[in-house]
């Protein structure tokens, strides 16, 4: 709202309004409403170009034509009475006494009273009480609309922190679902290798199993195929001279005896012709260690070493039973 409107909202009239703000330079409302106040009765300056004076305290324009015409029609008898002069306009609708249009253009436009009529009734100057008295009310004004605009401005910051708390939350709930989603990622990631892990397992057990099959059916047909040897009679046949050795028996499996490195044994059959590889295999299969180790004997002590791994338990003299140490790799 302009200082003007704010003015003649308090009961001033436009063009005494302009005034008071152009003498107080423009200050605010309250140096134009001191002076407003402080000269209610000094008449306004006339204003070049502007036809009829918007501040003069001369008559209505109905009251001049009014007297002119009283004047003109008076006769020339001695003792003969001139007609009333105007001093003022009066509201018919709420019978408020007006000082000139200025202020009957502001009743009407405020008020929404459209009948006025002239009166000789003069409108009196405040007085100190009345000057006191509406000075009060307008300060009053003031305060309210002054309360008002702070509760407003209250209000309103009240409002721009309610948001920025909002925007606030919202933008920590989306950090922790994103945090989820992306834990969510990592756990998922993680069950994928070790499904993958358990399946490539799963996979070289098979292989060893099938491994197994195969040869454990090829012996069997060796086996199957080898021609029966020739019976011996009992008396041509003499008892080995004593002190010969027997010659050695021809084993195909040999059971191993693995002692882990918590205390525990672990222990399964291998064909003779398998490496020490699979041993190692069998170890990780069961126990699902994943970082490397190595593999002894204690009688005779022997660690095997990297090429060990490729040669036959048979080679290595694990026939037809041997105990292995499970233990840790040298750095």
């Amino acid at each position: 709202m302009s200082e003007v409107q704010t003015l003649m909202d308090m009961g001033f009239p436009r063009e005494r309004v302009e005034y008071a703000l152009e003498v107080t330079s423009n200050k605010g409302v309250e140096p134009a409403m001191e002076w407003l106040l402080a000269h209610v009765d000094d008449p306004i300056p006339s204003r070049q170009g502007a036809g009829e004076s918007p501040g003069s305290t001369a008559q209505p324009a109905a009251a001049v034509d009014s007297s002119a015409a009283a004047a003109s029609s008076s006769t020339s008898g001695a003792g003969e009475t001139s007609a009333p002069v105007a001093k003022s306009l009066k509201c018919d609708e709420c019978g408020k006494v007006l000082r000139d249009h200025t202020e009957v253009e502001y009743h009407a436009a405020k008020t929404g009273h459209t009948k006025f009529s002239e009166s000789e009734e003069e409108k009196k100057a405040l007085t100190e009480e009345e000057k006191k008295a509406q000075l009060a009310l307008i300060e009053e004004k003031l305060k309210q609309k002054r309360i008002e605009r702070e509760e407003r401005e209250k209000i309103e910051a009240l409002q721009r922190e309610k948001n920025r708390i909002k925007s606030g939350k919202d933008m920590t709930e989306a950090k922790r679902r994103m945090e989820e989603l992306e834990m969510k990622k990592i756990v998922e990631q993680r069950k994928r290798e070790k499904d993958e892990e358990k399946a490539a397992r799963d996979r070289v057990k098979a292989q060893i199993e099938a491994d197994k099959a195969a040869r454990k059916a090829r012996e069997q047909k060796e086996l199957g195929n080898a021609e029966p040897a020739p019976s011996v009679s009992s008396t041509t046949v003499s008892s080995p001279p004593a002190g010969v050795k027997s010659p050695p028996r021809d084993y195909t499996e040999t059971r191993i005896q693995v002692r882990l490195q918590d205390g525990s044994t672990l222990q399964e059959t291998f064909n003779v012709k398998e490496q020490l590889s699979a041993v190692r295999v069998f170890i990780q299969m069961k126990t699902g260690i994943e970082s490397p180790f190595s593999l002894m004997t204690t009688f005779p002590r022997k660690l095997f070493a990297e090429d060990d791994y490729e040669k036959p338990l048979e080679v290595l003299g694990l026939v037809p039973s041997a105990v292995i140490t499970m233990t840790k790799t040298p750095a």
